[in-house]
């Protein structure tokens, strides 16, 4: 029996799996990443292919790596305001080092270093950190939960006929619902141009009518 025994096995040992799982959410954040010179770069942004059992059992730990992601996002914009822009080594930063500001800044700062290292010990590469951090965390601030979704592929995996789905962010790849045109027919263009020009010729005929009564 099963008692309380969360989660699946996937046919391989606690570190064996572990590593699986961290691999599968670093691949999913990477997807995000500024590929145009990669020579492996993503088909589609925000969306990896695995197995269904994979894809169900990494989604809890995206979606955790996530929410702590989103927490630290007022710390951040609260550290911005302490922030300085000169170079690193300037006169200007070496002043801002010795001021009131850094301590702010350091103080301010502290909660979105420590969300940071927190994902890095979850996944293990802090690429995928500092892309979760920068560019995915914003997108799901008015969202509670539900970062993910599963969808389940028809046709196989070669091989083992194993059954693959896609897990991807929500709202980077959504369906969007389109009203179809009216389309256009050769009848209708017809009758619009005929209308067209009714009023052009019966024009020349009033214009007629109103000379010859002048002439009476």
């Amino acid at each position: 029996m099963r008692h309380r025994r969360r989660g699946r096995t996937l046919g391989r040992s606690p570190s064996h799996r572990k590593a699986l799982l961290k691999n599968l959410a670093s691949a999913l954040f990477l997807t995000e990443r500024d590929a145009e010179l990669d020579e492996n770069a993503p088909k589609v942004a925000g969306r990896i292919t695995t197995t269904l059992p994979k894809a169900k059992e990494v989604r809890s730990l995206v979606e955790k790596c996530i929410t702590i992601a989103k927490k630290s996002l007022p710390h951040a914009e609260e550290a911005a305001k302490y922030a300085c822009s000169a170079d690193r080594g300037s006169d200007e930063y070496r002043k801002w080092r010795k001021s009131e500001d850094w301590q702010k800044w350091a103080a301010a700062r502290a909660p979105v270093v420590a969300a940071q290292r927190r994902v890095v010990q979850l996944i293990g590469d802090k690429q995928a950190t500092a892309i979760l951090f920068d560019t995915i965390a914003e997108r799901y601030v008015d969202r509670d939960g539900g970062y993910t979704r599963v969808v389940r592929l028809a046709i196989p995996r070669l091989g083992d006929a194993g059954t693959r789905a896609i897990l991807e962010l929500v709202g980077k790849n959504d369906r969007v619902s389109r009203k179809a045109e009216r389309p256009s027919f050769a009848d209708d263009s017809d009758s619009g141009d005929s209308q067209a020009e009714t009023p052009q010729e019966q024009e020349p005929v009033a214009a007629a009518a109103d000379s010859e009564e002048e002439k009476a």
